[in-house]
């Protein structure tokens, strides 16, 4: 049980801007556990949802401290990064699981105002996946 409350911080945290790594935590469990695929893909996606709402939740708050001297964007990044996010849309959250893009495009999501249930919809479909296609790597599935 400890190990998918690892698994699920894990993921949790990298949802956020921390820097951590859930996809070395799964692979590894996976490798000692095999038959434990549904449940550890579950845990890690749920874990990895509810971090990229926070970012969201952040986001809808954020723009409340826009022009405050110690917010860490300035007016022309966060401009820059809205118009992007108005150019690609809500399809750009099947980006989600990408390194670098991916948790700030969460953020800007919430600052965008995206609906919270497409929200969540788009970033578990876009997070599942990735676990999946990463748990079908590592178990050797493609190879067969």
């Amino acid at each position: 049980m400890l190990s998918y409350w690892g698994l699920f911080l894990a993921a949790f945290g990298a949802a956020t801007l921390l820097p951590l790594q859930s996809e070395a935590v799964l692979v590894g469990l996976l490798l000692h556990d095999p038959a434990a695929l549904a449940s550890l893909l579950l845990v890690a996606t749920l874990g990895n949802v509810l971090g990229s709402i926070v970012n969201w939740l952040l986001g809808r708050a954020i723009e409340r401290w826009r022009d405050k001297r110690w917010f860490p964007f300035s007016a022309a990044q966060l401009d820059k990064a809205q118009q992007r996010y108005r150019r690609y849309g809500q399809w750009s959250l099947l980006l989600s699981w990408m390194p670098l893009i991916g948790d700030p495009l969460t953020l800007i999501a919430g600052i965008m105002r995206e609906p919270f249930w497409r929200f969540v919809v788009l970033v578990t479909i876009a997070k599942g996946t990735r676990y999946l296609v990463l748990a079908l790597i590592t178990l050797g599935w493609f190879s067969r």
